[in-house]
């Protein structure tokens, strides 16, 4: 059994815990020692980033052979056509490869928190909001397969990694849960059972408040 951290990362923060430049990083978030974050999600994106403090376990989130697919709202410039999604549904030709076939449907607006800063939007352009799946991890795979079938990508929120979702958690704000690692998952279906874990804590202070009241 292994404990994990669901990451609510919000817009403009490293996916690492130093940084040079002054920028925003995990460590202003995430003070428990000893978590490593399983894969990456941009600087100019939001949302699910799990940390891991057992290596093994992040490296089997981390590594797409295992496929877990990764879920994300996106708000594109412009009405996202059909044929647009079908392109999606398809896989795309990108610079470094044709990109796997995707998950892809138009959403309505999620009930997501207001970014800060808001996005740049023209005046009088229509945006629209699509869910897409992905098992890969090319670099900034999402904004470069949206803008390759015409439709670029203005705002990106990552909600969904496998079984695990950031519901009910706020950004800069994390749950914690334990999951029961398989002994050896070459030997297991791969699929979103491989991992089971128990309802993570909706937030960095319930978390605290839950530790103190073990230890009082």
């Amino acid at each position: 059994m292994a404990s994990i951290l669901l990451l609510n990362k919000p817009f403009q923060v490293l996916s690492q815990f130093t940084d040079s430049e002054g920028r925003r990083t995990l460590a202003d978030y995430v003070k428990m020692k000893g978590f490593y974050p399983a894969g990456r999600l941009d600087y100019d994106s939001e949302g699910l980033l799990l940390l891991c403090e057992d290596g093994r376990l992040q490296a089997r989130i981390a590594d797409p052979k295992h496929k877990l697919i990764k879920y994300y709202w996106v708000q594109v410039e412009g009405e996202i056509s059909d044929n647009s999604l079908d392109e999606l549904r398809q896989g795309v030709a990108l610079k470094d490869g044709i990109t796997a076939p995707a998950e892809a449907a138009r959403i309505n607006a999620p009930n997501a928190w207001e970014r800060v800063p808001p996005i740049r939007q023209r005046q009088n352009s229509p945006t629209s909001w699509i869910n897409i799946g992905i098992s890969e991890g090319k670099n900034r795979q999402i904004r470069r397969m949206t803008a390759h079938v015409g439709f670029p990508t203005l705002r990106l929120i990552r909600h969904k990694i496998g079984p695990w979702t950031i519901n009910n958690i706020a950004p800069g704000n994390y749950g914690e849960s334990q999951v029961f690692l398989p002994e050896n998952t070459s030997k297991n279906k791969q699929n979103k059972n491989q991992y089971r874990s128990k309802k993570p804590s909706s937030s960095r202070n319930e978390t605290k408040r839950s530790k103190r009241k073990n230890t009082s």
